[in-house]
C-alpha cells in the first residue's frame, strides 16, 4: 500500500487535502477539533471509514486541548449527516477514558487497513471475471488504506486477475474523475474514465460485467446510502442483468436504522453545482437542487460484502 491520507502525530492531524487532487499534494495540518470538523465539512478528507478515523483523531485534539467531549462531539457529528461511521468512531471512544481515547483512535485507524484487506478478500471470490464500473471513490483516499469497493479490484488485481475499472467521474464533486483515475494511476490499475450518463451506454454494450460501489450508510433492512449516481447505476444493472455489489465495513451497518428512508441525506451547497473550480456553469441565482447521496433499495443489491463476508438483511 502506497498511498495514505491521513497521518496523526500527538496534537497534530495531517489530511492529505482532496480538494486539490489531482492538481496536488497538499497537507492539511489540524491541531483542533474545529479544524477538523471544517475538513470534514468541506469534504477535504471524504469517505465514509476515513471520516470516522478523522473525527476520532478531532475527539483526541478536543480531549488534549480541554474541550468538553460533548461540545466536540456535536461539532463533528454536525459535519457529516449521513455517513454513520462517524457516529460509531464517537460511540467507540465515548467507552474509554481520557487517558485511553488516543490510543483508541490509534486502534480504529490500524484495524481500518487489516478490514479493507479482508473485504478485498472475500470481494474478490464474489466477483465475476471481466471489467467493473464503479462510482465515486472508495479506495485508499477513502479509507484507512486499500479501499472497500475499490479495495476488491485492488485484491483481484494482487491475485493476477485481469481486471479494468470504468469510472464514473461523479458530478457535481467529481471523485471519480479526480480521486479514483488518480488512485489507479498510481497504483497501475487499468481505468477507464466516463461521463455518469455514459453508464447505460457502457452496459448496453457489454463492456463491464459487475458494478460494484462502496456504501455511506447500510440500513438494516439492506438499503443503501452512497454517492448520488448510485441508485441510477443500480437500476440500469438490474435492466442490463449483470450483478450490484456493495462493499463496505460492518461499521457502515447501521441495524438501528430500519429502512433507507429513516437515513437523513445531506444537501450540499448550490455553489458546487453552478460552478467548476470556482467558474461559474449556471446562470446566476439558478435554483438547485443538491443531495450528496441517494438510497438504493435493497432489492436491488446482488450482494454486500463486508470484512466477515457476505451479509444479508437477516443475518443482522
Amino acid at each position: 500500500m502506497s498511498i495514505s491520507a491521513i497521518r496523526y502525530r500527538p496534537g497534530l492531524l495531517e489530511l492529505l487535502d482532496q480538494r486539490r487532487l489531482p492538481r496536488e499534494e497538499h497537507w492539511i495540518g489540524c491541531v483542533d477539533v474545529e479544524h477538523v470538523a471544517e475538513a470534514i465539512r468541506d469534504m477535504a478528507v471524504r469517505g465514509a471509514p476515513a471520516i470516522a478515523i478523522a473525527a476520532a483523531y478531532g475527539m483526541v485534539l478536543a480531549v488534549h486541548r480541554g474541550v468538553p467531549r460533548a461540545r466536540a462531539r456535536s461539532l463533528l457529528l454536525a459535519a457529516r449527516p449521513t455517513a454513520v461511521n462517524l457516529r460509531w468512531a464517537l460511540e467507540r471512544l465515548d467507552k474509554v477514558s481520557d487517558k485511553r481515547i488516543e490510543a483508541e483512535a490509534k486502534a480504529i485507524h490500524d484495524e481500518d487497513l487489516g478490514t479493507n484487506r479482508a473485504i478485498g478478500m472475500h470481494g474478490a471470490s464474489l466477483m465475476p471475471p471481466g471489467n467493473v464500473l464503479t462510482i465515486c471513490n472508495t479506495g485508499a483516499l477513502a479509507t484507512g488504506g486499500w479501499g472497500t469497493a475499490l479495495g476488491v479490484v485492488r485484491s483481484m488485481v494482487c491475485q493476477g486477475r485481469p481486471v479494468h475499472v470504468y469510472a464514473c467521474e461523479t458530478r457535481p464533486y467529481l471523485q471519480g474523475a479526480r480521486l479514483t483515475a488518480w488512485e489507479c494511476q498510481r497504483e497501475g490499475i487499468p481505468c477507464t474514465l466516463i461521463a455518469d450518463g455514459m453508464a447505460a451506454a457502457l452496459m448496453r454494450e457489454r463492456r463491464v460485467s459487475a458494478v460494484i460501489v462502496g456504501a455511506d450508510r447500510v440500513a438494516a433492512n439492506g438499503d443503501v446510502a452512497n454517492k448520488i449516481g448510485t441508485y441510477s447505476l443500480a437500476v440500469l444493472a438490474r435492466f442490463h442483468d449483470l450483478p450490484f455489489f456493495v462493499a463496505f465495513p460492518r461499521s457502515t451497518l447501521d441495524l438501528r436504522c430500519p429502512s433507507g428512508a429513516h437515513i437523513p441525506i445531506e444537501e450540499r451547497p448550490a455553489e458546487e453545482l453552478t460552478t467548476l473550480r470556482g467558474v461559474p456553469i449556471a446562470p446566476a441565482g439558478q435554483r438547485v437542487w443538491n443531495p450528496a447521496f441517494d438510497i438504493t433499495p435493497a432489492d436491488l443489491v446482488h450482494a454486500w460484502i463486508t470484512e466477515d463476508g457476505a451479509w444479508t438483511p437477516e443475518s443482522g
